[in-house]
């Protein structure tokens, strides 16, 4: 009898540890997995100024540093909104599939306890980046002509009605997610809610005074390659680090990454070849951008073989909004967010459903439902982005208002909003 007291007992303790070894398995963090998500949270940190000096020089001489100061003054701003409330908003517990519950208001319960395999803290910062970004994107379309104060009022009101919701139903398990609609890196929460917000912002704001009859060209063209090189440095974090884990999903959307801008510069450069009897860098750098928007949202799912045809078809379709739409429909997006955002974010978010082979099948690979899905979540995007936008510009400009005077635009936003010069000579 005390044998089996004894053996009994061993069991128990033995049984018990097991469940405990097994829990402790679940919940421990990787060390790799951290390093990578550390360096990809830093990459993407780095593709906000990345974005600010690429905007600033395709601006005129006289907007370089407000163009700069609205992707500089965000990173801060949403940083902060982020932590305070926009963390929980779009990843805190489900309430009924629309948004996140306050259970995180200031990151409160959220440290260094595992999510996954990285640390909890370290998911929120690198969330938190692709939030800032997001927003500075934005501001391309209204470059120019609107007052700071609206910049910063429209970025708060806009994290907290299109982003944070936005995000919640895509990544933070919201209905759009249990739908089964995919979004690895953002094409759907980041280029599509700001390429179709920019387009709204752009026309209810309306032209800079001049365009188009006013040559408004690019007054560094230097300063805008230093800032795709950095964009296309960042977007291995961007999207490879989407991942959350330093393993084989995240190669593959790295490799992907680089074939999808490769081929999206190549096609952007051959088409205005082709079209206007010259290459022009600016269209190369345009075709790059292109060409990692539109691979995005597909980035963890598909074939470097895929990312080719997508980044390719993407370099194209934004070549085609660009130069030949926007003109004919006459809006003035100052440097191209919609046309080159908007269009690759909905491209790669369709594509994602046509070519998906990782991790889930597309209509190529007998799953046409993917396709659907893919478009609802595109259709739900652009409505939510162009209302919750409409509505804001209009409540901004029933107050503090939103555009600067004539004789403001014509001195410069550099002078008139901050009292500095880009250029002292």
């Amino acid at each position: 009898m005390k044998a089996v007291v004894v053996l009994t007992s061993f069991l128990a303790v033995f049984f018990g540890w097991a469940g405990l070894a097994q829990a402790a398995d679940a919940a421990v963090i990787d060390k790799a997995d951290t390093a990578w998500l550390m360096v990809s949270t830093a990459l993407v940190m780095f593709m906000v100024p990345g974005l600010a000096v690429f905007y600033a020089g395709m601006a005129r001489k006289k907007n370089v540093l407000s163009t700069i100061m609205h992707s500089f003054f965000i990173l801060c701003l949403i940083t902060v909104q982020w932590i305070m409330a926009g963390y929980t908003l779009s990843f805190g517990p489900d309430i009924n599939g629309f948004i996140g519950s306050l259970d995180f208001l200031g990151l409160n319960g959220v440290g260094v306890e595992p999510k996954g395999t990285i640390p909890h803290l370290l998911f929120m910062a690198f969330q938190g980046m692709f939030a800032a970004i997001t927003v500075a994107l934005i501001t391309g379309a209204f470059a120019e002509r609107i007052k700071f104060s609206a910049v910063v009022v429209f970025s708060i009101l806009w994290a907290f009605i299109v982003y944070d919701p936005l995000c919640h139903w895509v990544w933070g398990g919201g209905w759009l997610q249990k739908l089964g609609v995919l979004d690895f890196a953002g094409g759907i929460v980041v280029h599509i809610s700001s390429g179709v917000s920019a387009l709204v912002a752009a026309i209810y704001i309306g032209r800079r005074r001049g365009w188009p009859r006013e040559l408004m060209a690019p007054h560094n063209l230097t300063l805008t390659v230093i800032g795709m090189g950095i964009l296309w440095f960042g977007w291995f974090g961007f999207n490879a680090g989407s991942a959350l884990a330093s393993d084989g999903i995240a190669v593959g959307a790295f490799v992907a990454t680089n074939v999808a801008a490769a081929i999206g510069t190549l096609t952007w450069g051959f088409v205005e070849w082709a079209h206007r009897g010259k290459p022009t860098m600016l269209g190369a750098m345009s075709g790059a951008v292109a060409g990692l928007g539109s691979i995005t949202p597909a980035a963890g799912f598909v074939s470097p073989a895929a990312a080719l045809a997508i980044g390719f078809a993407g370099g194209a379709l934004c070549y085609i909004a660009v130069t030949i739409l926007k003109p004919k429909f006459g809006y003035d997006d100052t440097l191209d967010v919609f046309g080159i955002h908007g269009v690759a974010g909905t491209w790669g978010t369709l594509a994602t459903g046509i070519f998906a082979s990782i991790g889930a099948t597309g209509l190529i690979h007998g799953n046409p439902d993917l396709l659907m899905k893919q478009a609802i979540g595109a259709l739900v995007t652009i409505v939510l982005s162009a209302v919750g936008t409409l509505v804001i510009l209009k409540a901004i400009d029933m107050t503090i208002g939103i555009r600067v005077t004539t004789e403001e635009e014509i001195q410069g936003l550099d002078l008139t909003q901050h009292e500095e010069s880009g250029y002292s000579l």
